[in-house]
């Protein structure tokens, strides 16, 4: 081989390459920190109401019904929001959605912390909310775009960061409320998190570019309901919502009726919580390795199970065991999240799968707490709930065994397999 055809020798006497490959490696180090701290506000948002909403209801007499709507709220604007995502993206381009939606975040977070009645602070939730779908959507996207060759790694590293803002909002509102003395306290400091996330996404914003339409071939989320891939991805994803949104809403109730004071039933909530967070880092990378990802499906949903036993045997003598294997069960979440990336061959493909998965998914997950909660009123007990509950189990193991084998939604599209766009990495 001639010397100069060998791409080791140009890669050393290349000076415009040379001189490329810092630049790539800082805009690398600066998307990973907009995607970490992009993640970390991804459920602050949703999460902070609930340890305040007593205070915030008596300040702004708001009623039970409200407040009902106001828990379900998140789910319902992920599932109208997410599908539009795509579709955003591919009119502005990616980075200024998420610089976008980072603002509007901001702003809404900032106007429901000083609303004054209870329709200003529904009113700024929604495009909070709003702007949390679009991020939800387009996250394994962007990972898909630029690191193709690492969706393990830089799927456990996002979704580690939104297990860790998920426990710091559960954890921390209280304590921000007291020392400012308000509720209102207690929820603006996460409109100051947001705000700082927006900084490393202003760097990326020459980085966006539009599509290419003459070598990308768009993909409508509404285009995968005839994809029998993405509505088995769907089930799964709604089915492991569903268990997570009742856990978080219900667990609670389920130890106080154990016996457990109220600190100690949020001490053990925090541990299903915290349990995520290592579980998120390491899952994903394992995920991607993995030619099919069945075993995982089968632990995981196996780990739901025990805790779910154990909670109607040994409600007290095995609380904390049965408080890590929730925990453990928690994982499916960046299994599915990891999932949606596998599964497509381009960006475009990863965003609208992303888009289909989540919206019919939010919907399905709505129907959790109010059906626990309802069948816990009628039967005065757990029983029956967690009962349903172990079942929604194996449902959610099945969807997840069909989406473990290798295969892409494109494919599956009418018209055939869609070749793979060029890709712009970091």
């Amino acid at each position: 081989m001639c010397g100069h055809d060998n791409p080791a020798w140009n890669r050393g006497h290349d000076p415009k390459q040379s001189a490329s490959v810092p630049a790539a490696r800082r805009q690398a180090i600066l998307l990973g920190v907009g995607l970490v701290t992009l993640a970390f506000n991804l459920r602050p948002a949703a999460v902070s109401v609930g340890p305040v909403l007593q205070n915030l209801r008596s300040s702004l007499g708001m009623n039970s019904v409200t407040a009902g709507l106001l828990t379900t709220l998140p789910v319902l604007c992920f599932a109208a929001f997410g599908a539009l995502a795509p579709l955003g993206a591919r009119g502005i381009g990616v980075h200024r959605l998420m610089l976008g939606s980072l603002l509007l975040l901001t702003a809404g977070l900032t106007l429901r912390a000083f609303a004054d009645s209870t329709v200003t602070f529904l009113a700024a939730t929604v495009p909070a909310l709003a702007a949390l779908a679009t991020a939800n959507v387009l996250l394994p996207s962007l990972v898909k775009q630029h690191f193709p060759q690492s969706i393990g790694l830089m799927t456990g590293v996002y979704t580690t960061a939104l297990a860790i803002g998920v426990t710091s909002a559960s954890a921390l509102t209280v304590p921000a409320a007291s020392l400012t003395g308000s509720w209102r306290g207690g929820l603006a400091v996460w409109a100051a998190t947001a705000l700082v996330a927006t900084v490393p996404w202003l760097g990326l914003l020459r980085h966006d570019v539009r599509p290419d339409v003459a070598h990308h071939t768009a993909i409508a989320t509404s285009a995968l309901a005839r994809t029998p891939l993405a509505w088995a991805l769907a089930a799964f994803f709604g089915l492991q919502s569903l268990q997570a949104y009742a856990a978080f809403g219900w667990l609670p109730q389920v130890y106080r009726d154990a016996g457990f004071s109220a600190s100690t039933a949020g001490v053990l909530l925090g541990v299903v919580a915290a349990t995520g967070i290592p579980v998120s880092f390491v899952l994903p990378r394992l995920a991607a390795k993995l030619t099919s990802q069945a075993p995982l499906v089968v632990g995981l949903s196996t780990s739901y199970l025990v805790g779910y036993a154990g909670l109607l045997l040994w409600p007290v003598q095995g609380a904390w065991l049965e408080a890590l294997a929730l925990g453990l069960g928690q994982g499916l979440f960046p299994l599915i999240l990891t999932l949606i990336s596998l599964r497509a061959r381009t960006s475009e493909g990863t965003a609208a799968l992303s888009g289909f998965t989540q919206s019919v998914g939010y919907l399905i997950a709505a129907v959790g707490p109010l059906l626990t909660g309802t069948l816990y009123g009628a039967t005065g007990g757990w029983t029956v709930p967690l009962v349903m509950l172990s079942a929604l189990v194996v449902l959610q193991c099945a969807s997840g065994l069909l989406v473990s084998r290798p295969r892409y939604v494109e494919d599956e599209l009418p018209g055939g397999a869609v070749a793979p766009a060029p890709v712009e990495r970091v």
